[in-house]
């Protein structure tokens, strides 16, 4: 994998370690990692020893080397843990084009020798099985190379959000109310007292946008009590959040599009080789400007494609089939913008001159929605108002709006999906590739 380092420092234990990569004709070295294929030949047997860096072969020449480190090597289960040491030579027929010569042979930790998947992929594994297993199924290139490449976007999105001025904060997940009402949500039991799994950082973000620091970010989990079954929801995901003082909702929606764009690039710059494992011959970065549309736009060329049963109207939702007919029409990504006062959270400002329609956003993909973001209400008052409109109780909330009693600056923010973005920058058909041990209405363990 492109991803790895191997000249980074080693932490801790097997100092004298050298991976697969790094190996080259000449030197004496130890190898260690999962012995991923045997191949015995008779006079000869060959190990293909895999670790994070990639593969490398081992050759066991029967009549050249002590008979316990070829009965070791010949009698190992595919997976187990092993370390050679060994000097390295040139091989053309190899996978790497170099081999090493075992001196010594040690198991780490035997495997067992029936597997509930195939880590290589030569046998296909349903995803629920891939998922009871995820250990053993993230050994695999497919599955690995999303990983690196998640990580890799997540770095990206971080350092662009960094040079753009925001701090990276960490804010509750256990809370007193949710963050849109009472739907939705986790119960749990705190000491004594109700309480709840957070739905969103989004008032404690509002906060410290009240707070010297104006600009704020944060990567962190979210949970939501959805009854919804499908492959693009899930019940705890990883939000990235962003919130600024002193911008509007167009400021905003530049510095969305700015982070989705960070993220493509430094994927494709620097996962070459995961993106080549995964199929991709071709992976495409946004190099236009995203369309922005008012939501009034959106459903004018939605009804115009012809593909939904009944027309929209406004303060309709834009439904999934909506949202796939407009993406087929626009074929890439765009906001719209301008929504329905009605379908947003009450922390959404409205427009002055129509109250009806408001400041908020979507980020949308051809396939989903990506992104929920736009212009906040900053004032008391107003604000207090979209509560009470919304069916909730003000007091509930006594500490996030007292805030905005001491001077609350106009600020704007979104936040989106870690596993959303990595599903439809990889194309996956199910988001819970994209998440290591999902949590859905059927899945508690691992």
């Amino acid at each position: 994998m492109v991803s790895f380092k191997p000249t980074a420092p080693e932490i801790g234990g097997m100092q004298d370690r050298t991976h697969a990569a790094a190996v080259e004709p000449g030197q004496s070295v130890t190898v260690a990692g999962w012995a991923h294929e045997l191949r015995d030949l008779g006079g000869i047997a060959f190990l293909i020893l895999r670790d994070r860096s990639g593969k490398i072969q081992v050759k066991f020449a029967k009549d050249e080397l002590d008979d316990a480190i070829v009965e070791t090597g010949t009698d190992l289960t595919r997976e187990s843990v092993v370390s050679v040491t060994g000097e390295a030579e040139a091989e053309e027929r190899a996978p790497t084009g170099v081999e090493v010569v075992p001196e010594a042979i040690e198991v780490l930790a035997a495997a067992e020798p029936e597997l509930p998947l195939d880590p290589s992929g030569k046998v296909e594994a349903e995803l629920p099985t891939r998922l009871d297993n995820r250990t053993l199924d993230v050994r695999g290139e497919e599955t690995k190379a999303i990983f690196e490449i998640r990580a890799e976007a997540l770095r990206a999105i971080r350092e662009f959000l960094r040079e753009a001025g925001a701090t990276e904060i960490t804010t509750p997940k256990i809370v007193a109310t949710g963050t849109e009402g009472g739907t939705e949500l986790f119960p749990i039991t705190y000491f004594g007292r109700e309480a709840f799994m957070n739905q969103s950082p989004q008032l404690f973000k509002q906060l410290m946008v009240a707070s010297g620091l104006e600009r704020v970010c944060e990567i962190g989990p979210i949970f939501r009590a959805e009854e919804h079954n499908t492959p693009r929801h899930l019940n705890e995901a990883t939000s990235i959040d962003f919130e600024s003082a002193f911008i509007d909702h167009h400021e905003a929606m530049d510095v969305c599009e700015g982070t989705l764009r960070a993220a493509y690039e430094a994927v494709a710059a620097n996962c070459e080789a995961e993106l080549e494992t995964l199929g991709f011959e071709d992976f495409a970065v946004p190099d236009e400007e995203f369309p922005r549309l008012t939501y009034e736009e959106a459903i004018e060329q939605v009804n115009a494609t012809g593909e939904l049963d009944e027309q929209l109207v406004w303060g309709d939702d834009l439904s999934t089939e909506a949202e796939h007919a407009l993406g087929e029409a626009i074929e890439g990504h765009y906001f719209v913008t301008d929504w329905p006062s009605e379908i947003k959270p009450f922390y959404i400002q409205d427009y002055a001159e129509d109250p009806e329609v408001s400041k908020g956003f979507d980020l949308m993909h051809p396939r989903m929605e990506l992104v929920s973001g736009g212009q906040r209400e900053h004032r008391y008052e107003p604000l207090v108002e979209g509560f009470e409109r919304q069916g909730l109780d003000p007091e509930a909330f006594d500490y996030y709006t007292k805030t905005f009693k001491y001077g609350m600056p106009p600020h704007a923010g979104w936040a989106y999906g870690a596993e959303r973005l990595v599903m439809s920058m990889l194309g996956l058909a199910n988001i819970r590739e994209a998440v290591l041990f999902p949590r859905d209405r059927q899945r508690l363990s691992p």
